[in-house]
């Protein structure tokens, strides 16, 4: 693994570590180091990272502003890739936007709100990057990636660039083709909004925002929502009504304001986040009978 970090640094890819502290890019400030860490500086210099990746076939992974990731204690085997500066422009064309992956999804509802331009909304709150809001299907308010997105640009393992289509991208709730069939990097998305009154859609995203501030703890480290809903369900509300707000293990804790949402109160390992997770869904099991799918991602050494 030197030796391939030791490459990328040769070809001046972007920025490239060694054992760096993945609890450095995560919102809930958890795990362990990357073999080697890379953040391309353009989408020429990630596809060559790739390039590498490929004839050192070693394992890898994209990442953006790390939230909704729960990373293992033990770190990440092979290469991880932040998708930042380089690839984050933003090019507007009437209602269409194409955007870098690794924009910010709150900076990018903002700029573009400013613009009279309605249907990211939605998204006002939401702290990642556009990549990973495409790559999961974001949403929140009754709306969600799928509803806006025209096609997709994704870097696959191979090195190739290919377009995607919303119908190729086959979202459902929270999850995308890139997910399970086809992992690939989003470059690029392009999405088609409407024009609407600015003063509306800014009073739109005012209301979303002071919404999540006052019942999700996002001034404290998080990942955002740990289970998906088990609809018609919603996870919140078990848990709160199972009495777990507010339950410890080591430095992990359910968020006294949000049932859904596990914070990291001083010190918490990946490993107080997973066994509080497994609390929760042997409880919501006990009382009752539902069962429990985690939203956040886990990804790491075992």
């Amino acid at each position: 693994m030197i030796e391939l970090c030791t490459k990328l640094k040769e070809l001046n890819v972007g920025k490239v570590k060694e054992n760096e502290p993945l609890a450095n890019h995560t919102t809930l400030k958890i795990g362990g180091p990357a073999d080697c860490f890379v953040e391309p500086s353009s989408i020429e210099n990630l596809q060559k990272t790739m390039e590498v990746i490929s004839d050192y076939q070693v394992n890898w992974r994209a990442i953006g502003r790390g939230s909704n990731l729960l990373v293992s204690d033990q770190g990440i085997e092979g290469v991880v890739i932040k998708l930042g500066t380089g690839i984050n422009d933003l090019q507007l064309d009437g209602t269409q936007i194409t955007v870098g992956g690794g924009y910010s999804l709150v900076a990018l509802a903002t700029q573009i709100s400013r613009k009279g331009l309605s249907g990211l909304e939605f998204a006002s709150g939401i702290p990642g990057s556009v990549g990973g809001a495409v790559y999961m299907n974001a949403g929140a308010h009754g709306s969600d990636i799928s509803k806006i997105l025209d096609k997709a640009l994704i870097l696959f393992e191979d090195g190739q660039l290919e377009w995607l289509t919303n119908e190729e991208m086959e979202f459902s709730y929270r999850t995308s083709v890139l997910q399970k069939k086809r992992p690939g990097i989003v470059i690029k998305a392009i999405f088609q909004l409407a024009e609407g009154d600015r003063e509306k859609i800014s009073a739109e995203m005012k209301k979303n925002k002071e919404y999540r501030k006052v019942t999700q703890p996002w001034d404290s480290p998080c990942a955002g929502s740990i289970f998906r809903n088990p609809l018609p369900n919603y996870a919140g509300k078990l848990i709160e009504e199972a009495g777990l707000k507010g339950h410890s293990i080591g430095g992990a804790k359910i968020s006294e304001m949000h049932g859904n949402f596990i914070v990291n109160s001083g010190g918490a390992k990946a490993e107080d986040v997973l066994s509080l997770i497994q609390y929760v869904k042997d409880k919501i099991f006990e009382n009752y009978q539902v069962m429990m799918e985690t939203e956040v991602e886990i990804i790491g050494r075992k």
